[in-house]
């Protein structure tokens, strides 16, 4: 038992990096374009424009930069994702393969977000700055912001949370329950396989709706939305399972005294 047990601190240690690169993720998407926290260097009349970028080594640099970040994450993210890493890892590091693949990501997506270069001087595609837009459009987009991440929040719900962060999976081992995913239903297996991230239009409508679509943002959106788009492959029997589980969610939380944790 007491060998199981060090692999809590494990397990706790990768929840909350993978927590805390959640809370950066949200000022790194959200709350840097909505409240201009990269000032813009001479100004929207020193920028270039779209000919004229690809022959400009200052801006072709950085995003050459930020595009190999995006790849670094997409890479880590989709290798340790395949059936063939994901059995090396569970023999060698057995009930911890979820949990290093969360902390592996965080630590690659911390990686985009701490060396992420902006490209203030380069052009953009569009941008908000006559009045009434200028006020208007930039709180209609923190509006939608916020209403995209309670809808994050919210879909996590239906799944297991504690499952997709590799802590159910140490929990189980240490109690001698065995796998979580052989107690799954069939149905909620079948989901899982065709769904590689549970809020891909929420991700879209925080990359995309801002009030200034600068060059290096339209690169994040761009592979982000690329990358969401192929790992992707629900059917109509994969969205009524989830409507079903979300309305059972629901109807427990909404009876707490009566509900049971699943």
């Amino acid at each position: 038992m007491a060998p199981a047990l060090l692999l809590i601190p494990v397990a706790l240690a990768s929840f909350i990096l993978a927590f805390g690169t959640g809370v950066e993720f949200v000022r790194f998407t959200s709350l840097r374009p909505l409240l201009g926290g990269i000032p813009e260097l001479g100004g929207p009349d020193a920028r270039q424009g779209w000919l004229a970028a690809v022959q400009d080594r200052s801006i072709l640099v950085p995003l050459a930069w930020d595009l190999g970040l995006l790849l670094l994450f997409v890479g880590q993210h989709s290798l340790m994702a395949t059936e063939t890493v994901k059995a090396w890892m569970s023999r060698y590091f057995g009930v911890l393969q979820r949990s290093l693949y969360v902390a592996c990501t965080a630590l690659a997506l911390q990686l985009v977000m701490r060396y992420w270069e902006p490209v203030p001087r380069g052009p953009v595609l569009w941008e908000a700055r006559a009045e009434p837009w200028a006020t208007w459009v930039p709180l209609l987009c923190f509006v939608l912001h916020v209403i995209s991440w309670l809808l994050i929040f919210s879909i996590l719900l239906v799944f297991d949370y504690a499952e997709l962060m590799g802590l159910k999976q140490v929990y189980y081992h240490v109690l001698g329950l065995g796998e979580p995913l052989a107690l799954k239903s069939p149905r909620a297996l079948r989901l899982f396989s065709h769904l590689r991230h549970p809020v891909c239009v929420e991700l879209l409508t925080v990359l995309w709706v801002v009030p200034t679509l600068g060059t290096d943002r339209l690169l994040l959106a761009l592979l982000l939305t690329l990358y969401l788009g192929l790992a992707h492959g629900l059917d109509q029997q994969d969205l009524r399972y989830l409507r079903a589980q979300l309305q059972r969610k629901l109807h427990l939380l909404s009876r707490p005294q009566e509900g049971e944790a699943e």
